[in-house]
């Protein structure tokens, strides 16, 4: 199995290494993908060139990054898994503005690891908007929000658990 990572707006490919170090301590080969800023569906084919698609690959990333990777697992293109780091469900303060439109087509199994005082989206948003999805699994995890940084081994160590499971 192949973990490839999308990251945050702001963030940059290096603000992945935790994740990819922490998940290769764990068994998961996992690389950052390189996204262009701004419009997601416009970075959708960036990431596919980077990731490959087929049975043996998990697309994932955090924030705008796994919005990215959720846009490609919604596409016509087949993969093992989808993982979502912090998902920005939508932008804070603006609940009725959500980002999961594209949700019902995704056809793999996903799993949302999210802090439960996210601001991109509150606990009950995400479990209710979750139902969307065919396969799915949600970890909140209290004490952390959008960052995910305070429980970032937890987060890692349930995101290692569930790829192994895929395989």
């Amino acid at each position: 199995m192949k973990l490839f990572l999308g990251p945050g707006a702001t963030g940059g490919v290096s603000s992945l290494k935790p994740y990819v170090e922490g998940l290769a301590a764990r068994g998961i080969e996992a690389r950052a993908v390189n996204l262009p800023g701004g419009n997601a569906e416009r970075a959708v084919p960036v990431y596919l060139q980077q990731s490959g698609t087929g049975p043996d690959v998990v697309v994932g990333g955090r924030s705008y990054g796994g919005r990215v990777a959720s846009l490609a697992a919604a596409s016509e293109h087949d993969f093992a898994g989808l993982l979502l780091f912090a998902y920005p469900l939508h932008r804070p303060g603006f609940p009725d503005q959500l980002r999961t439109e594209h949700w019902p087509r995704i056809r793999c199994p996903v799993l949302i690891v999210q802090g439960e005082s996210d601001p991109f989206g509150a606990p009950d948003e995400l479990r209710r908007e979750a139902r969307k999805l065919r396969e799915v699994r949600v970890v909140m995890l209290p004490g952390t929000g959008h960052g995910l940084n305070e429980r970032l081994d937890d987060a890692l160590a349930a995101a290692a658990n569930w790829i192994v499971g895929l395989g």
